[in-house]
């Protein structure tokens, strides 16, 4: 892939936003199709030269934070981001899977799988440090997977919360849970950590401002225990009281029910008699 086709990419998404949809007014003389590269460079507050150097494969270096920026002027899906991210990374020359370092901990021990078989019917999953699940009891499957939380190639719960639309409405209260991946991802990886390096820079690209602000932001440690509301398609709200357990380098965490009407609907789901799983007192 050589490097003029990010600057392709560039202008072909350029011309494909009109102005109406960016707020910009529309003339019946204008020339140009779709975005001028100057109304482009504004709204994604870079200079009209670089842009014109990206668009021209004269700098094959731009940063997550401006990828971040053009995807969000251009509009682009969640699909379109990858591949914008992909394609800068060929421009660079880099390759798309980061070399080096100790990769995350993808193994899951016998012990580990046995002790997930005797927590049925509780929900719990067991995730790496770059938030990707590995194992989980059927009652998490059945929790998580009507919701979305186990799509993907592995499931990533960060990824997940931040570029998947059904996220926000899954998590009434978003804002906090997003504050706890991103704490919870900062407390488990060096920032020197390629790996986590890699997943930073997509999600800056795909999931824009709202990701790679909060990164920043960020400085607490994740919460070892609490209680989630998680909204579930079959069964509507449920508080989830959790336990988060560390596994070397792996993370275990268990859902019991907060409240009654939980319990109950936990029960529907794994289709046990009432009271199979009880809410937790406090």
């Amino acid at each position: 892939m050589s490097d003029i086709e990010l600057g392709a990419f560039l202008r072909n998404r350029r011309e494909a936003v009109t102005p109406s949809q960016v707020g910009l007014p529309t003339s019946p003389r204008r020339r140009t199709p779709g975005l001028r590269r100057a109304e482009l460079a504004t709204i994604s507050g870079i200079s009209v030269d670089y842009l014109t150097r990206l668009e021209q494969g004269r700098d094959r270096h731009p940063s997550p934070q401006v990828l971040a920026a053009l995807a969000d002027a251009l509009r682009l899906s969640v699909p379109e981001r990858l591949q914008l991210r992909n394609v800068a990374k060929m421009a660079s020359g880099a390759d798309i899977l980061c070399p080096g370092g100790l990769p995350p901990e993808r193994e899951v021990r016998s012990t580990m799988r046995t002790l997930l078989d005797r927590l049925e019917p509780t929900p719990a999953v067991l995730l790496n440090r770059l938030g990707e699940t590995l194992v989980h009891t059927a009652a998490y499957e059945r929790l998580a997977g009507p919701v979305g939380l186990l799509d993907g190639q592995p499931p990533n719960r960060v990824r997940f919360v931040f570029t998947d639309e059904r996220a926000r409405t899954a998590y009434p209260d978003w804002d906090r849970i997003a504050d706890e991946q991103l704490a919870a991802l900062k407390a488990e990886s060096s920032r020197n950590d390629p790996h986590l390096v890699h997943l930073v820079d997509e999600l800056t690209v795909m999931a824009g401002a709202p990701f790679a602000e909060r990164l920043r932001t960020i400085q607490r440690l994740p919460h070892r225990t609490g209680v989630e509301r998680l909204v579930h398609p079959e069964v509507g709200e449920l508080r989830l009281a959790y336990e988060s357990l560390d596994a070397e380098g792996q993370r275990l965490i268990i859902y019991l029910p907060a409240e009654e009407a939980t319990s109950a609907a936990l029960d529907r789901l794994n289709r046990r008699r009432p009271g199979a799983l009880q809410a937790v007192r406090g």
